[in-house]
């Protein structure tokens, strides 16, 4: 997808270029001290020989805060105009940043989406990346500028601003590291790196050091926040390699990469995680067919979650879209849509294999019943099980399943399951 710069020439000493593309969240520049650790962050590494792209998030609670001023206004904003107002929150983080570079001595620029040569398709709110050109960007850097870029936004053909959803900054920073031809990209956050479930709700997980790109984008789909899937899709067509790593301590974190680690027994599922959403509703509507309710989801770049039939009805999910943007989707297509179940979220095992093997269902489905949870649906994919259950249990259904899995033990490896047993 993105278009490969041709080699630089070099910057002023005419040495060759040395780029890196570094990503920081939006908590890593939560505030003017955040901030200001990140420029000085940026002009060390400029001092050290490197020659240094930053995409930035914008600044914590920005873009709700954008949000919730226009649904202040109507409760359905136009897509364009919501565009052109949440892009705002990345200009000023970039354009702050750069202004602190320059306090510290060095060089910098921002640059907008369109500046940088971000070129998307018309689906505002939820676009996708058509290509990038970053000469702009080469050129600034030939000139020893430290490259303040824009996530999470890009123009059309036409120069109209689009957004590209919750987490396209993760998306904008491989796809920039994509362009200029880089083997890596660091994803600055503010975790030490992707766990075996989360931290915060399951306090034995542990760091892995290093998955694959499908092991992480299996977490990813499955609710782990660490990554936007569509960020971790596009490593892997480009064979870009991720580190994911703490922006408050420096530390080396996880890496994703294309290396797959070879198993020690065949036709065994290794395990690799826990994953959840505490809200993922079930919706129905009436009258439309399966083909009709993907076509009408993928309009509007909305994931298609499980479907089920009955004569005159059908309920489905969309992991991970806002229950609005699923309504105003169906509702293009004259479709009134129902959340028929509201209160429900999901848990989800991810690992190689797992999903093919009905031991690993059957330990779920086990370990959850005997602590009181029962799961409404189950949903199947060749690395993933999931499980909706209420809302209010998937905390607790997320700690059973870590454990349930020994992932609580070390966990440089994924753990093998069902080894020697015949199906």
């Amino acid at each position: 997808m993105p278009a490969s710069a041709a080699a630089p020439a070099g910057g002023p000493s005419g040495r060759p270029l040395r780029p890196v593309v570094w990503k920081f969240g939006g908590s890593s520049v939560g505030d003017m001290d955040r901030l200001r650790r990140v420029a000085q962050r940026l002009v060390d590494a400029r001092r050290a020989g490197a020659d240094v792209v930053a995409v930035l998030s914008a600044m914590s609670d920005t873009t709700d805060d954008l949000l919730e001023m226009a649904n202040g206004l109507t409760t359905q904003p136009d897509a364009r105009e919501l565009d052109a107002l949440l892009a705002t929150g990345e200009s000023m983080s970039c354009a702050l940043a750069a202004i602190a570079v320059h306090e510290l001595g060095e060089r910098a620029v921002s640059l907008n989406g369109r500046q940088a040569g971000v070129l998307t398709d018309t689906a505002h709110g939820n676009a996708r990346m058509r290509s990038i050109d970053p000469a702009r960007i080469v050129a600034a850097l030939e000139q020893g500028l430290i490259v303040l870029v824009t996530g999470y936004q890009g123009v059309t053909d036409d120069g109209d601003v689009t957004t590209l959803g919750r987490g396209g900054s993760d998306a904008s920073a491989i796809a920039v590291a994509a362009a200029l031809g880089l083997p890596a990209c660091d994803i600055w956050t503010d975790v030490p790196g992707v766990f075996t479930a989360d931290p915060r709700v399951v306090p034995d997980a542990r760091r892995l050091d290093r998955l694959s790109h499908e092991a992480m984008l299996q977490l990813a789909e499955a609710g782990a926040q660490v990554m936007q899937p569509r960020a971790v899709e596009l490593a892997a067509a480009h064979g870009v390699a991720i580190h994911v790593r703490s922006s408050f301590t420096g530390e080396p974190g996880t890496w994703i990469t294309e290396v797959r680690e070879e198993h020690d027994m065949f036709e065994t599922a290794r395990i690799t995680g826990v994953a959840h959403r505490r809200h993922d509703p079930l919706y129905q509507v009436d009258g439309l067919t399966p083909a009709q309710v993907s076509a009408a989801l993928a309009g509007h770049g909305l994931p298609v979650g499980s479907i089920i039939g009955s004569p005159g009805e059908l309920r489905f999910t969309s992991p991970g879209a806002e229950p609005q943007s699923v309504i105003a989707a169906l509702g293009d297509i004259g479709a009134a849509v129902a959340v028929h179940d509201e209160e429900l979220g999901s848990v989800s095992v991810a690992g190689d294999a797992c999903g093919n093997r009905s031991e690993v269902t059957l330990r779920i489905l086990e370990s959850l019943e005997s602590t009181g949870i029962r799961p409404v649906l189950v949903t199947s994919t060749p690395s993933r099980v999931s499980c909706h259950v209420a809302s209010g249990a998937v905390d607790e259904a997320a700690r059973v399943l870590h454990s349930a899995f020994g992932l609580h033990t070390d966990a440089a490896a994924p753990q093998p399951v069902g080894a020697g047993r015949a199906n």
